[in-house]
């Protein structure tokens, strides 16, 4: 009750609908709303908040459903256009280039492939056995070739 009272004396009278749902409260039968002696809106309740930030509130807050604003017509309030901007700002930020050069890893390939050709993972697979050979044969002719004095 005390609720009811408080939104009465802050945003004004229940529209009939909602005093209709009210006298229709079992709860609530033979209960009247006491009228406050006088109104309080929101300016004198928050006489520090901006005129955007009361627009918005009060916009939240009507008497009638039908008369508030939809989450997207919310979103586009005036009271949001600085939050808007930090965040176009902060995604521009994200978006500019890194002109910190990145370094790709290197790929061991045979000779004769570059890495712009597009090379099937299939062939990763025959270059491991081509370097093993490689390395083997190398390793061969080292040996066949150190003289046998030493």
């Amino acid at each position: 009750m005390d609720q009811l009272y408080l939104i009465r004396k802050t945003l004004g009278d229940l529209i009939p609908r909602h005093q209709q749902v009210f006298s229709n409260n079992q709860f609530f039968c033979g209960v009247s709303i006491p009228e406050p002696p006088e109104m309080e809106p929101l300016e004198l309740k928050y006489p520090n908040l901006s005129h955007q930030t009361l627009s918005l509130m009060k916009s939240c807050l009507r008497m009638d459903p039908s008369e508030r604003l939809t989450c997207e017509q919310l979103l586009r309030h005036p009271y949001f256009h600085s939050m808007r901007e930090k965040s176009e700002s902060t995604s521009r930020e994200q978006d500019r280039p890194n002109y910190k050069r990145t370094r790709l890893p290197r790929r061991h390939l045979p000779p004769g492939v570059s890495n712009e050709n597009k090379i099937p993972t299939i062939y990763s697979l025959d270059n491991k056995k081509y370097y093993n050979n490689l390395r083997k044969e190398i390793t061969q002719k080292q040996i066949l070739q150190v003289p046998e004095g030493k």
